[in-house]
């Protein structure tokens, strides 16, 4: 269970010019080993490239099998609520079904617990494309993304704290 009192107190001894945090006893970060063995995702492999240059209803439909009301679209990400409620297996679906709700599954994890907005409640079509052959996901550096998107998330979450701005921070907080 994420506690948000400890993430605020671990913020407020985040410096994002170093990406460490600073203790009275020294300084510590969350490392790509923290990840592999805390998540068990992988660290080596090839990178995770995202492109934006894409419309959303066509690689939904390529991937997905599905596109997408308008509703449940905010300009490059899917709802996950959407993807839950949408997918799911039964005795009598057919292999392409199947492999769509894996998809739509996989996406689910990475927006809801790997590299989740500051909601939780969106996740970005990017990811969809990585997905295409199912047999290579584990191919990809994983780890490495997460670790990105979490560093990222802290340290705009402490330039908005710095600007007395309100804050909610998105990415892997269990890793914290």
């Amino acid at each position: 269970k994420i506690v948000p009192g400890l993430i605020t107190g671990l913020l407020e001894r985040w410096r994002p010019e170093t990406h460490t945090f600073h203790f009275p006893f020294g300084e510590c970060t969350v490392t790509l080993e923290d990840v592999a063995v805390q998540l068990g995702v992988p660290i080596n492999g090839n990178p995770l490239v995202g492109h934006n240059n894409y419309r959303v209803a066509e690689v939904c439909m390529q991937y997905l099998g599905k596109i997408p009301p308008d509703g449940c679209i905010n300009d490059l990400r899917l709802k996950i609520s959407w993807l839950q409620n949408e997918f799911f297996v039964t005795e009598n679906s057919s292999h392409e079904e199947i492999v769509f709700a894996t998809r739509a599954y996989i996406m689910q994890i990475i927006g809801g617990i790997l590299m989740p907005d500051t909601f939780g409640n969106l996740v970005h079509t990017q990811y969809l494309p990585l997905l295409a052959d199912l047999s290579t996901v584990a191919n990809y550096s994983w780890g490495f993304a997460i670790l990105c998107f979490l560093y990222h998330e802290m340290c705009k979450t402490v330039i908005m704290i710095g600007d007395k701005k309100n804050a909610d921070m998105g990415g892997c907080q269990i890793l914290l």
